[in-house]
């Protein structure tokens, strides 16, 4: 295990390296001599004494074929359902689905727009969307208050993102400032990020069977 010494040479020297970049802890990772450091919702490798960093890689389980910096991730990152406006959400999929999935998406987003259609092809899950308009995206928020503003949200948010519509801006009270200030608190920055039913963070979109089976690792007791 890494002693305090290591440790506090590790933050020294990722202090310069790094542009002090904070360093929350540090643990032994699963390849020996390797030590996993935690900033903020990110994570990196280091020798015991600092001296080398590795920066954007991840550790895969060649034989499991499992990625165990991603995994560790979203173990990291873990999100209390609790925190999660339920009823601010865009309910679909199935109703009484033994799978729970959260889904902060943007309408105009490519990645949503593609994630979207493999949601459809998944059985067994009750998906809550809330809309996470970018800033960058020219008609994101006006389409975000059109699908929360339409009698038939879940039809909206399909005509929208399946199927191209381009509709008028709602004119009714959305939740998409509250979403978007909570998506801040939890460090969301793209989109799609999902939150599977026992709280793992996954930034980016999954194929179905890929979908149906990271969900299903939470009622397996996996992580």
């Amino acid at each position: 295990m890494a002693t305090e010494a290591n440790i506090e040479s590790i933050r020294s020297h990722a202090a310069d390296v790094l542009r002090n970049t904070p360093i929350d802890a540090v643990t032994p990772s699963p390849i020996p001599g390797l030590f996993e450091v935690k900033s903020g919702r990110n994570i990196f490798y280091t020798d015991a004494d600092g001296s080398h960093f590795v920066i954007g890689a991840h550790i895969i389980d060649s034989v499991a074929k499992k990625d165990l910096t991603r995994a560790r991730l979203e173990e990291l990152n873990r999100v209390e359902w609790s925190v999660l406006p339920l009823d601010k959400a865009i309910v679909s999929g199935d109703k009484n689905g033994k799978l729970k999935l959260a889904v902060f998406t943007d309408p105009e987003c490519p990645y949503c727009r593609k994630f979207e259609k493999e949601l459809a092809k998944v059985k067994g899950v009750k998906v809550y969307s809330f809309l996470y308009p970018l800033s960058f995206h020219k008609h994101a928020k006006r389409w975000s208050t059109a699908i929360w503003c339409s009698k038939d949200r879940q039809k909206m948010m399909t005509d929208i993102m399946v199927n191209n519509a381009d509709p008028a801006a709602g004119t009714c009270d959305t939740p998409i400032d509250e979403i978007a200030a909570l998506g801040k608190k939890l460090g969301i920055t793209g989109t799609p990020t999902l939150i599977s039913g026992d709280g793992r963070l996954s930034p980016g979109g999954k194929d179905a069977p890929q979908l149906k089976a990271w969900l299903q690792e939470a009622s397996a007791g996996t992580h």
